[in-house]
């Protein structure tokens, strides 16, 4: 199948590209690197079947040419990282809502169907747990940037189920904290990769605020391998699609995690507004309900948390230039 990956240079993007070249695909990868790391697919562009354009999804002539000549588009490229919501909500707005329109137009244009994916931030804050696709989205006020991600990425669903309503085949997945190998390990990454850059710098794991909120994470190749299937499955079209772990986890017992398997590091506690300011609001708990992906997808988790920290670690050792 030929495929066009968007941000095919970001952490999942890259294990996409990857994962569909194993299929025996053609795989186009689209990304501007403005946050994209070309190392991430170096190997994958001595592979005759991937071409990388090094462009914006906003350029119309190029993204046209490539959309003509795909099957699927798997729509990765966005601004993501707390961090970055809160230091500059207009780029991330613009960049998520504005440039998903772009995308959708061409697709409709010349008939692509389209996989989206999206985030459990557009959950909010909905205290009915588990997360089900179909739940209502609680956010808070317009002065806390960081809702400006999960708004962003809702107003794209909508975009997106807009023109599957008009005929265009379009799946959604919202993804539940992905961390593994490649993962951005600086401040506007993940927390798992923040906490495994800072072990292995031997530096203290910083927990913000009291440590107690929770989340599920997913291994790299769970989330890879929910949409790769999400792209193929007939039956996942016109739907939205959780994909992550039921595992809920604290995030002082993840800081705990990694630093027993890096060989005891110090922990400390950090208020959020001392790392993100004045305009960030967190969200208690996170916990995906997977029904769907297992009834639609066949889609059940393999990698337990333990062992993906572990692999997550020892691929950061010998990658230090990640770090």
């Amino acid at each position: 199948m030929r495929c066009l990956v968007t941000g095919a240079a970001g952490f999942v993007g890259s294990h996409l590209c990857s994962e569909l070249l194993e299929h025996n695909g053609k795989v186009w990868g689209v990304d501007d690197l403005s946050k994209g790391r070309q190392e991430r697919i170096a190997e994958l562009m001595e592979n005759p079947d991937f071409i990388f354009v090094n462009n914006s999804i906003g350029e119309s002539a190029a993204l046209s040419a490539i959309v003509k000549e795909v099957e699927v588009i798997y729509h990765l490229a966005a601004v993501v990282g707390v961090k970055q919501y809160v230091e500059d909500p207009a780029r991330v707005v613009e960049a998520n809502v504005c440039q998903t329109a772009h995308l959708l137009k061409l697709a409709w244009q010349y008939g692509k169907k389209v996989l989206f994916t999206s985030t459990s931030e557009v959950y909010g804050k909905n205290k009915e747990l588990p997360f089900v696709e179909n739940a209502d989205r609680l956010y808070g006020p317009s002065d806390k940037d960081r809702w400006s991600y999960a708004i962003a990425k809702s107003a794209a669903e909508h975009l997106c189920l807009g023109y599957s309503r008009k005929g265009l085949p379009v799946v959604i997945v919202r993804y539940f904290n992905a961390y593994g190998p490649r993962a951005d390990s600086s401040s506007y990454g993940g927390v798992v990769t923040r906490f495994i850059s800072q072990a292995l710098r031997d530096e203290p794991l910083t927990v913000h605020g009291d440590g107690c909120q929770t989340r599920c994470f997913t291994y790299i190749d769970d989330i890879v391998d929910g949409t790769v299937k999400a792209g193929h499955v007939p039956e996942a079209e016109g739907r939205i699609i959780n994909l992550g772990s039921k595992r809920e986890t604290k995030i002082k017992d993840l800081a705990e995690m990694i630093s027993e398997i890096a060989g005891g590091k110090k922990i400390v506690y950090q208020p959020y507004r001392e790392f993100y300011g004045p305009y960030y609001e967190d969200i208690p708990r996170r916990v995906p309900d997977l029904s769907v992906a297992e009834q639609v997808l066949d889609y059940y988790p393999q990698v337990p948390l333990e062992t993906g920290l572990k692999k997550t670690l020892e691929w950061y050792k010998s990658e230090q230039d990640f770090i």
